[in-house]
């Protein structure tokens, strides 16, 4: 759940226990505990840290001008102005929007197991929300205003909660492995690193000890899988924030080299393909009234590759020949598809 969110629940609870007169002075301790309790439904510790409670007094004092101070006599802290609650301060409708838009966009992953958990703090804030809505008379059903797209691929999702754990642990996983390419099942032994969503699929990037290399594998493609405590083979040079810089896509390797490449697209398709790039390293080297240059420098991928065909004869690759070779092979199977 995003920091932001959970924060405005954590503040109102810290605020409720500075003003218990019948437990007065409570510790850092009693406040984490109290938030987590309100939050997840329990106190085991796991959710809420001691330096999340300090951030959040902080924040009180500097967002909402609370009079928090520390008692050293009774070691616990309390409001210097007995009178102050935040309360006295509701949800701004901005606060309200930002909420209701953040809720509508995770609610989209509430029935995959790994995100369950957060269930309890979800139904907290929306209750909060809605509180503060109806006080307003505001309608809070915001499917009415925006729509997200929603995902149609939820196979292999189970298994999201059990990798994570895996990557953090170094644990070592074992599964079947069937290939659209090949359509044969293989067993497979690796050692998860990285979890991506894309394009409403979820992957797995691992070190595979048979091949031994960084493999991607979609989950939706995953059976019979087995996470053993032992430690696995990490790759010293894998670096999450960059295995994926010059990639468009899901597509990825540490052997493979990105290159420059350069296309011509009309005028109408040159405006979509600027307002929302390839990659972020596109950029524009020529433009008139009928066309534009673009350049960019990333991996040639199947994604790449899709994402071109889909402008048709809008979009010409000037470099490289490889892609341009691609291309055209692809647009000639297109033509004898249509005897053509």
């Amino acid at each position: 759940m995003p920091h932001i969110k959970n924060a405005l629940i954590r503040y109102r609870v810290i605020d409720k226990a500075l003003s218990n007169t019948y437990n007065p002075y409570p510790t850092k301790l009693d406040l984490r505990y109290a938030c987590e309790m309100e939050l997840y439904g329990d106190t085991n510790g796991k959710h809420i840290s001691d330096s999340t409670i300090e951030k959040d007094l902080y924040a009180m004092r500097q967002e909402l001008d609370a009079p928090i101070k520390y008692s050293k006599r009774y070691k616990g802290y309390y409001y210097e102005d007995p009178n102050f609650t935040i309360n006295e301060k509701p949800l701004s409708e901005d606060d309200i929007a930002s909420i209701q838009f953040a809720l509508s966009t995770l609610s989209q992953f509430k029935e995959t197991e790994m995100f369950q958990q957060f269930g309890f703090a979800l139904n907290k804030i929306i209750d909060r929300v809605n509180l503060d809505s109806d006080s307003r008379g505001k309608d809070t059903d915001i499917d009415q205003y925006i729509q997200f797209e929603k995902s149609t691929v939820a196979k292999g999702n189970e298994y999201l909660k059990p990798l994570l754990s895996a990557i953090q642990k170094q644990h070592i996983a074992y599964f079947t492995y069937e290939s659209f390419v090949t359509q044969i099942r293989k067993q497979r032994k690796v050692t998860p690193l990285l979890l991506k969503e894309y394009n409403n699929r979820w992957y797995l990037i691992c070190y595979d000890s048979v091949k031994e290399k960084v493999i991607t594998y979609a989950l939706d493609r995953i059976s019979d899988m087995e996470i053993v405590e032992q430690q696995g083979e990490k790759p010293a040079d894998f670096k999450p924030e960059l295995f994926f810089r010059h990639s468009i896509g899901i597509t990825a390797s540490a052997d493979a080299r990105p290159e420059k490449i350069v296309f011509i697209a009309s005028n109408i398709a040159s405006k979509y393909i600027n307002s929302q790039p390839f990659h972020e390293s596109q950029k524009v080297l020529e433009e008139d009234d009928h066309r534009t240059k673009f350049e960019l420098f990333a991996l040639v991928s199947e994604e790449l590759i899709r994402e071109l065909l889909s402008y048709g004869g809008d979009v010409q690759v000037l470099q490289p020949d490889e892609l341009k070779g691609e291309l055209m092979k692809r647009i000639q199977k297109m033509r004898e598809n249509y005897n053509l």
